[in-house]
């Protein structure tokens, strides 16, 4: 359970740096709408949440960690949702210009709900404590790909940023695997189905963004509004 707890520290570290980074560096501030603090909120809930529970489950106050844990059934729902309606207003606003608009407006939510899957799953395999801790670790690593893509050069990566940032995710499963390995001598499934979602949902993600309806979906979102102004693909302003 100690590599859990080392890990989920890790990981809220790399996202916690990646928004700092940006408010040091000038790209954000704290002057945006409310909806974005109520984001924030949320996300970084989340974060706190999963350390929370890792620490919990760590010191041994399991009773406290399963009363805890009924938070995400309402928690994931709202993350999902909030998480959608920022990504559409960030194409309406021109979305980072490493990223191709289509793939950033589909892939976000695509892999969103993919997080929410996987904790979803990882809830019913409670019981199932390797199930359960390996599949929450997979969802919260989903959530460390905003972080990295604000720490990475993502400008001198285009157009391959988008892959670079899930590249840096899917580092975290692969921890994981060499982990099990070297303490147990075998890899649990559950870094395969986690590995393999990810990598089958971008997939999918890929084949609706770049079809004509994913660029006629976008084109439509961005109609009248600033994002309307830059092209579709990753484009230097």
């Amino acid at each position: 359970m100690r590599f859990f707890v080392i890990m989920s520290f890790v990981m809220a570290a790399i996202i916690v740096a990646g928004f700092s980074l940006n408010i040091v560096m000038g790209r954000s501030s704290f002057a945006v709408p409310a909806i974005v603090h109520v984001h924030a909120f949320v996300f970084f809930g989340w974060v706190a949440l999963y350390l929370a529970q890792n620490v919990f489950v760590g010191s041994g106050s399991l009773a406290l960690h399963r009363r805890l844990g009924w938070l995400a059934l309402l928690w994931v729902p709202l993350m999902v949702a909030l998480g959608t309606l920022m990504t559409v207003l960030s194409v309406q606003h021109g979305a980072p210009f490493f990223f191709d608009v289509r793939q950033f407006l589909i892939s976000n939510p695509a892999q969103l709900m993919l997080f929410g899957a996987l904790v979803f799953a990882a809830l019913t395999m409670r019981r199932r404590t390797g199930w359960h801790r390996r599949l929450m670790f997979c969802a919260m690593a989903i959530l460390t790909g905003p972080g990295f893509g604000r720490m990475l050069p993502m400008p001198l990566l285009m157009p391959y940023a988008w892959y670079a940032a899930l590249v840096a995710v899917l580092v975290f499963p692969i921890i994981g695997i060499l982990a099990d390995y070297r303490r147990d001598g075998r890899i649990h499934p559950a870094w395969a189905w986690g590995i393999g979602l990810m990598l089958g949902v971008q997939a999918v993600a890929d084949g609706i963004a770049f079809s004509p309806a994913g660029t006629a979906l976008a084109k439509g979102i961005v109609a009248g509004t600033a994002g309307s102004h830059r092209p579709l693909t990753p484009n230097w302003p």
